[in-house]
């Protein structure tokens, strides 16, 4: 048996290959379990916070975080940058208030609808 880390869209995976020698019959497949795919610890994203979930408008990496936990946002204020099809989009705050959890990190693969942080609105 040969054991690899595969890593797919940045997650990563242990992958264990048995090789089957002197063999005249198909190989019989067996589907693993779900826990056989179940991505490695990463390093944790910080828990929602309270107030207004800001979400992702569309899939992409995150390349920039502007805030940090605690900041005071206004409206308007750009709070994180957004790589989608070679493009920079600056995520901004709808709301004013105070950043109250960062979801996302810088390099993050993210879908639409993903929440990226809250905003405990003042």
């Amino acid at each position: 048996m040969k054991s690899y880390k595969i890593t797919v869209n940045g997650v990563s995976y242990d992958v264990t290959v048995e090789e089957v020698t002197n063999s005249t019959a198909p190989a019989q497949l067996q589907a693993p379990s779900p826990a056989a795919f179940q991505a490695q610890p990463q390093a944790k994203a910080a828990e929602p916070g309270e107030g207004f979930q800001l979400k992702a408008p569309m899939p992409g990496t995150i390349t920039d975080i502007m805030v940090s936990v605690g900041d005071s946002v206004t409206s308007g204020q750009n709070l994180l940058v957004l790589e989608a099809m070679k493009m920079e989009n600056e995520i901004t705050s709808p709301v004013n208030g105070k950043i109250s959890g960062i979801i996302v990190s810088k390099g993050a693969a993210v879908k639409t609808d993903d929440v990226l942080l809250t905003i405990e609105e003042v």
